[in-house]
């Protein structure tokens, strides 16, 4: 059953939501020692709040779009009594004492948050290995990363543990493991999702975004999440779609007239396998009525370099508060390896000798790459591709620093010019799920949703 008529269904008490509520639990129960994808859960609560849901249901109460569904959300947003420790020790005995935005609307909506998940140290991952709580095992691939750094959240969904969980997307950690784990996964147009309550690792990239296993469970996050917050400055006032009416029957349609991009350089630093997963999803929206154009993109090699530098920077502005009076430990008294690497590259960096040189030439390099990606969009709907360009390592298998980074290669793009961007799953290798990459103009979002929903019936 898909996310929206399930929502139907429990709002109808086809379903009630202690039943959908207890069923994922018992996976949790079963599986999550195992997986290691929920750092805490709160089944109590969970219970209290879904008996109150479907005593209003018979009482025909009016309820929110998100009643009775099940929620992960990632460790390093804010919900009032969980743990917040953005998988560091630095936080480890941190409480959340009050709710982000995106949370105090999930709750407006009647969703049921049932845990945090786990992820990378402060979101300094591209394969949740560097939390302090160990890796998550991904459900689709055992003994393979998930991705990072909202690994925990993809795995979450992937694994039944919860109908829809939310995750931080900075340079591609909802889009990275959305990929690996088979899953969906929306990183919104910068701007459209309120990160009051992130612990932020970027502030400049970073976007709060869903994952489902549908694209109507995408669409009705979004619909939550989305919107103007008078507390957080970087949110744009904006009309958020209706994006549930963009799901159904029909939605293959609209596929026709639709004009997709394809860069060639995202094909050429993609492993054969993913290209050829990649090729023949293409084709397959080509004969549903897509028209297919081939783009060029000669900064490619440019994007990491400068999503890396400005993200040392931000990191390291970032963690100036987490010194050990107010939040916690001092943070490099106890964090991980790459947290330190990030720390002190971005220390380097930031000295007034040294910004010239490498920071304001990174802003720079930004500026042209957002420009370049502005005029590729101009005359698409929208560009199709990889989301990743390799597989998923084995857990325990030690990549450098640079072989990590180059899981970032294909998404970074979307988060250094603020535009949306979703992954979906396109096939599989070996058993081994591949992501296709959607990315659209800014606040071109629904268009995203409406590839998702047409890709999904043509699967």
């Amino acid at each position: 059953m898909n996310l929206l008529g399930k929502s139907e269904s429990i709002n109808n008490h086809e379903i009630t939501a202690s039943e959908n509520l207890e069923q994922f639990y018992q996976e949790i129960e079963k599986n999550n020692s195992n997986l290691n994808v929920f750092l805490e859960t709160d089944i109590d609560n969970a219970r209290n709040m879904a008996e109150k849901i479907d005593s209003r249901i018979k009482k025909g109460e009016k309820l929110g779009k998100l009643a009775g569904l099940v929620i992960g959300v990632k460790s390093n947003i804010n919900v009032e009594d969980f743990h917040i420790t953005a998988a560091s020790p630095t936080l480890e005995n941190y409480m959340g004492s009050y709710d982000a935005s995106v949370i105090q609307r999930i709750k407006e909506e009647d969703g049921i948050i049932i845990g945090m998940t786990n992820m990378d140290e402060f979101a300094a991952g591209s394969s949740t290995e560097t939390s302090c709580f160990g890796c998550t095992e991904n459900p689709s691939a055992q003994g393979r990363i998930p991705g990072g750094s909202s690994g925990g959240s993809a795995a979450a969904v992937a694994a039944g543990f919860c109908d829809l969980s939310i995750g931080s997307d900075t340079g591609g950690s909802i889009r990275n493991p959305a990929s690996h784990c088979g899953v969906m996964g929306f990183k919104p147009t910068y701007g459209v999702v309120s990160r009051q309550g992130l612990l932020d690792l970027a502030m400049s990239f970073d976007q709060i975004g869903p994952f489902a296993a549908d694209a109507g469970g995408i669409a009705l996050m979004l619909e939550t999440i989305a919107g103007f917050d008078h507390k957080e400055c970087t949110t744009i006032d904006w009309e958020v779609p209706q994006f549930t009416s963009l799901i159904g029957e029909d939605a293959v349609n609209s596929l026709k007239g639709m004009k997709l991009g394809i860069v060639k350089q995202f094909l050429e630093v993609s492993d054969d396998p993913i290209v050829n997963i990649i090729e023949e999803s293409v084709n397959k929206m080509e004969e549903a009525g897509a028209e297919v154009v081939e783009l060029s993109f000669d900064y490619i090699d440019l994007c990491l370099p400068t999503y890396y530098l400005i993200n040392y920077v931000e990191f390291f502005s970032a963690t100036r508060k987490y010194d050990g009076r107010k939040y916690g430990h001092r943070i490099e008294e106890v964090c991980g390896e790459e947290v330190l690497r990030r720390i002190h590259i971005g220390s380097y960096i930031s000295q007034k000798e040294y910004s010239g040189k490498y920071y304001k030439k990174a802003l720079q390099a930004r500026s042209l790459i957002r420009r370049e990606i502005t005029r590729l969009l101009k005359g698409v709907d929208a560009i199709a591709g990889p989301t990743v360009p390799k597989l998923p390592h084995k857990i325990g298998n030690t990549l450098k620093p640079m072989e990590m980074y180059a899981y970032d290669t294909l998404t970074v793009i979307a988060n250094l010019a603020g535009i949306p961007a979703a992954s979906l799953k396109a096939g599989e290798v070996n058993g081994i799920p591949v992501g296709l990459q959607f990315q659209a103009k800014p606040l071109e979002d629904a268009k995203i949703l409406k590839l998702m929903a047409a890709f999904e019936k043509i699967e």
